[in-house]
């Protein structure tokens, strides 16, 4: 199990996760974040840090949402194992899903 990013992430990114993540796990696509499956530790961390409630246990995912654990793992499938956000910066790329998305008005 681990945690994942769903849609209230998408065009808001606060990024305010990411500091709370000790493993450097949390990577930022160009319009969400995405949690690389294979190095969250489900610390849980995240989850109370971030402002729009984005970030839920995979157990625990609204039906609604339950899509984005495949699109957090295959947006990191695509990155490899780097071992940590911090080594790739921003990936210029999203999830097509997220990319096909309307943008949010700012």
């Amino acid at each position: 199990m681990t945690y994942v990013i769903a849609l209230p992430c998408v065009d808001i990114t606060d990024k305010a996760c990411v500091e709370e993540c000790p493993v450097d796990c949390i990577y930022e696509g160009e319009r969400m974040l995405y949690i690389h499956p294979d190095e969250c530790i489900d610390c849980g961390a995240c989850e109370p840090a971030c402002p729009v409630e984005a970030i839920y246990f995979e157990d625990d995912l609204p039906e609604e949402f339950e899509h984005f654990t495949a699109v957090n793992a295959e947006f990191s499938a695509g990155l490899g194992s780097p071992g940590g956000s911090a080594k790739v910066r921003t990936a210029q790329r999203d999830h097509p899903l997220v990319a096909a998305l309307p943008k949010k008005p700012v």
